[in-house]
């Protein structure tokens, strides 16, 4: 494209006859890299360095965007989340679909195994009405429907799901989680985290909840490093953001802890119960604190 020829054509002029072919051969392997695959192969430097600085969309939990270091996921890139069955792998997919929706974003969500429960959606907060759902009848067509809209508008697409399953080393009799497709999946994704449970939460002799802990174990975006970050989920309610604003907001000084209770707004709050509550039952304060984090941790 011209665009592209342009970054090599206004350069200085050269004297060195061998130093002017070798550009006039590169004009030309551009172009014609620009004519076959169209703005797939855009090889200008200036592009790369205007966009080094990631785009991303929260994950729904300040405690997983600070563990990715980057503030949420990569927008354009490829995330594998995987895990054992209820370890909350669709509740992170959907927080995130939440997330991107706030923003002004559209999603798509792949059921591949025709089991989306749309009043969980809606109870974690996904506008039903404005998220494309397709239930595909096959893995090629799944793929299909992917491919079609990466190269839209869409801000988030969900594939629901990639079955794990167990497998062992010959050499070791170790045991580890794989998911199917080979190593492919793996390779191509920018980052992966695997998900796992860890505790029942109760009320009165009920379960309520779990807590679950989210391994990064891959992230091309941050300096290699494993971490962790530790989630409560409500059932029928998703991830309990309340606690850990009111706990990572403490630490940062957006909110003010006095003794045993917490200044919010203006407002005082004698226990932690109490600033939760408050913190569930107020979105736009919960909002306007997240914002202040999100500000303090990932902008400067």
């Amino acid at each position: 494209s011209a665009d592209m020829q342009s970054d090599y054509e206004s350069d200085p002029p050269l004297d060195d006859e061998k130093s002017l072919e070798k550009v006039s051969t590169l004009n030309g392997a551009v172009s014609q890299l620009a004519s076959d695959f169209d703005r797939d192969s855009n090889l200008c430097l200036e592009r790369f360095s205007r966009t080094r600085r990631a785009s991303v969309i929260s994950t729904g939990s300040l405690k997983l965007d600070l563990a990715l270091g980057i503030g949420g996921l990569p927008k354009g890139r490829m995330v594998e989340i995987f895990g054992k069955e209820s370890s909350g792998k669709t509740t992170l997919a959907l927080h995130v679909i939440k997330e991107a929706q706030k923003n002004g974003g559209y999603c798509a969500y792949i059921d591949a195994e025709n089991a989306f429960n749309t009043s969980f959606a809606e109870e974690i907060g996904v506008d039903i009405d404005k998220l494309l759902i397709a239930q595909p009848d096959s893995a090629e067509n799944s793929l299909s429907i992917v491919n079609t809209l990466v190269g839209g508008s869409i801000d988030v697409v969900v594939v629901d799901s990639v079955r794990t399953k167990r497998s062992s080393d010959a050499s070791s009799g170790i045991y580890k989680e794989v998911t199917c497709g080979g190593n492919a999946l793996g390779f191509y994704s920018a980052i992966r985290m695997r998900t796992s449970r860890r505790k029942l939460h109760y009320s009165e002799d009920e379960a309520t909840g779990i807590s679950i802990a989210v391994q990064i174990i891959k992230n091309k975006l941050v300096p290699a490093c494993l971490k962790e970050a530790g989630l409560n989920i409500g059932f029928g309610k998703g991830i309990c953001h309340e606690s850990e604003i009111l706990e990572m907001a403490s630490t940062h000084g957006v909110i003010v802890k006095e003794g045993s209770g917490y200044w919010i707004n203006g407002d005082f709050l004698p226990g932690k119960e109490e600033a939760e509550k408050f913190l569930l039952e107020n979105d736009a304060v919960a909002d306007d604190i997240c914002s202040t984090m999100r500000s303090q941790l990932f902008e400067t």
